[in-house]
């Protein structure tokens, strides 16, 4: 009885001598916070660059219609100093010469034949159409028509697109103005270096209104993107510094490379 009591008091010792814990409950592990799948940029609206169209929403506050009618009144005016001889038909890189870095050299090279300019920065083919079909060169009979239009069309159709874009351009200037004679420049190079993809599209685009022209007979096609290039075919800065757009360097680069072939088709 004495050693049953002794082992019930040494187990019982044992027992206040162990840790007592609580079992613990395990917590479910957080889910994972979702991931969002990474954001898929929109393609760009193709657009038809064959058909006129106007910029932006119609309005009294559309910055291009009122650019447009701008261009109407400048008519009427430079054709109080005279008939218009030269006329400018383009994108933003045409609207530059009106601008500090062109003015200068836009009237020593053209100023003697009343020229008139009618680019406007962000136009596309289209835009010109419009214009074009909307009096802007109505009541006048320049000699000569220069055409620089098509790069930012890049941005929203093909370059066949494209091409057929500044065809139609060439066509509506010949059919509203028959007696003007179209210099038609090469989509001039954009983007920094030779191998922008860029310039491959601008090369095959320029490849094919090489074809409009006629030796000079009613279009005469010009290619002077190599001007503006440096030896590796990089667009330097100090000539466009954007990479799209001349600066004073580049504007007095223009105009020397054509001034030689527009003297000849003002004759």
């Amino acid at each position: 009885m004495k050693v049953i009591r002794t082992a019930l008091l040494l187990s019982l010792g044992f027992g206040l001598l162990a840790p007592f814990t609580w079992a613990e409950t395990p917590v479910p592990a957080k889910p994972p916070e979702p991931v969002s799948p990474p954001a898929v940029k929109a393609a760009p609206k193709m657009e038809d660059p064959t058909v006129p169209a106007i910029k932006g929403k119609a309005g009294p506050e559309n910055a291009f219609l009122k650019r447009h009618e701008a261009f109407l009144k400048d008519k009427t005016e430079i054709l109080a100093k005279g008939p218009i001889q030269f006329l400018l038909v383009g994108d933003s890189i045409t609207d530059g010469w009106r601008g500090k870095n062109g003015k200068e050299t836009y009237d020593k090279a053209f100023g003697a034949y009343n020229p008139y300019n009618i680019g406007i920065g962000g136009d596309r083919t289209q835009h010109v159409l419009w214009r074009l079909d909307n009096g802007e060169v109505e009541a006048i009979k320049p000699k000569v028509a220069m055409l620089m239009i098509g790069t930012n069309n890049l941005g929203n159709a093909l370059d066949e697109q494209i091409a057929a874009g500044i065809t139609k351009c060439v066509e509506n200037l010949r059919s509203k103005l028959p007696n003007t004679k179209v210099l038609l420049l090469a989509v001039f190079p954009r983007s920094a270096k030779a191998t922008d993809p860029f310039r491959a599209r601008l090369k095959n685009i320029n490849e094919t209104i090489k074809k409009l022209g006629d030796g000079g007979k009613t279009v005469k096609f010009l290619d002077i993107g190599d001007k503006f290039l440096d030896a590796e075919g990089n667009l330097p800065k100090d000539i466009m510094p954007d990479s799209l757009h001349p600066n004073a360097k580049g504007y007095a680069i223009w105009a020397e490379a054509v001034k030689p072939t527009l003297d000849e088709m003002m004759k």
